[in-house]
């Protein structure tokens, strides 16, 4: 018996939870020996009924995976444990782990004084005691390894991937609004640059029919900020959307942007490109990791580049046309399916010792260096 934690089944979609999501979901396709489990507060309960997921212990959220958890484990035999958010259970030893990034290093500004204290006080001590450890890029890789003199060859690199119900504009399912938009997908988080994003788009020049459209929490996202987003026309908050309503967004938008300072990995421009969306995208952290040449890039620091390169692809219909061309192919690089097929292998070879090549190498998909 494996278990997962499912804990993730109770918190909000993000990019972390959606990379359990669909993890544990292809790996319920691939395996028989899996027991899915999770606190009583399921949200996500389409998910957890695919899972058959067991709802044990009386807590929630930290106190649950720190209390309830290894308790329900120590009783069941202290099975192999599986954990592919960015936390697990400390008094836990036989277990393997995930870490997205570690931006709270990096970007402290965008975290309360709580969170960062107890990432960096707990994560050192979960390294300590897992078996192997997941996360979702090379940078990821060389980061937590480099921060926290972990050993990179224990670190499996598992990229996340894009969901099939993201796919190109259909004229007969989902006609397109009238004006023409560039598309974010926003968080409160200081490092998501959205700041100077939107002083670069209020710099556009001749393209007063544009409108950003923003879409999640981005009524937290400028405060502070010297640029009044909700005070302009041309800048629409769209809130937090179903995938529905999202996937209908990427396939209107002329363009994705994708400001990132710092991202582990970054699944919006995937779900963009895949619905035939041209990306620009930020030089920056893993970004040119995960896009390749699929993308145009600019200095996410410097807000005039930032800004030219939105006006070069709403002006430029044949670099649109190419940017949707090279995404289609990046996005092709990347398959649910196969990562959770790399996380069965890192189960057999931290579990029981499997290590020949069939079953235990991890391989990694191999990375065009950008070109625009």
């Amino acid at each position: 018996m494996i278990v997962i934690n499912a804990r993730f089944l109770t918190q909000e979609i993000r990019g972390v939870q959606r990379f359990a999501e669909q993890i544990s979901l292809q790996l319920r396709s691939l395996r028989d020996d899996l027991v899915f489990v999770a606190p009583q507060d399921i949200r996500l309960h389409e998910s957890a009924e695919q899972l058959g997921v067991h709802r044990i212990g009386r807590h929630r959220g930290h106190l649950w995976e720190q209390l309830d958890l290894p308790l329900w484990l120590a009783s069941n035999g202290s099975p192999p444990l599986v954990s592919l958010c960015n936390t697990a259970p400390l008094a836990y030893n036989n277990q393997i782990a995930t870490h997205h990034d570690i931006t709270y290093v990096r970007h402290p500004e965008s975290y309360s004084r709580t969170f960062r204290a107890t990432y960096r006080n707990l994560t050192p001590l979960l390294l300590k005691r897992i078996k192997a450890l997941i996360t979702v890029s090379e940078f990821s890789r060389k980061e937590i390894a480099g921060f926290y003199n972990y050993p990179a060859h224990d670190i499996c690199v598992v990229p996340n991937a894009v969901d099939a119900r993201f796919q190109p504009f259909c004229a007969a399912q989902c006609p397109r609004g009238s004006a023409p938009y560039l598309l974010a997908v926003s968080s409160p988080s200081a490092h998501k640059n959205f700041a100077r994003m939107v002083a670069a788009f209020l710099r556009l020049e001749g393209l007063d029919e544009v409108e950003l459209r923003i879409i999640g929490d981005s009524n937290r996202v400028f405060s502070g900020s010297l640029h009044d987003a909700a005070g302009s026309r041309r800048i629409r908050m769209l809130g937090r959307l179903t995938d529905e309503e999202l996937v209908e967004a990427y396939q209107g938008a002329t363009a994705f942007v994708f400001p990132s300072i710092y991202e582990g990995f970054g699944i919006p421009p995937l779900e963009a490109q895949a619905c035939g969306c041209p990306v620009i995208a930020a030089r920056a952290a893993s970004i040119p990791e995960v896009l390749g040449d699929s993308a145009l890039y600019f200095d996410p620091l410097k807000v005039q580049d930032i800004t030219d390169c939105m006006q070069r692809v709403l002006l430029d219909e044949s670099l649109r046309q190419d940017l949707r061309r090279r995404g289609k192919a990046n996005v092709a690089r990347y398959c649910w399916n196969a990562s959770a097929r790399q996380v069965s292998r890192l189960i057999d070879q931290a579990f029981t010792g499997v290590r020949d090549a069939s079953k235990a190498s991890i391989q990694q998909l191999p990375l065009s260096q950008p070109k625009h």
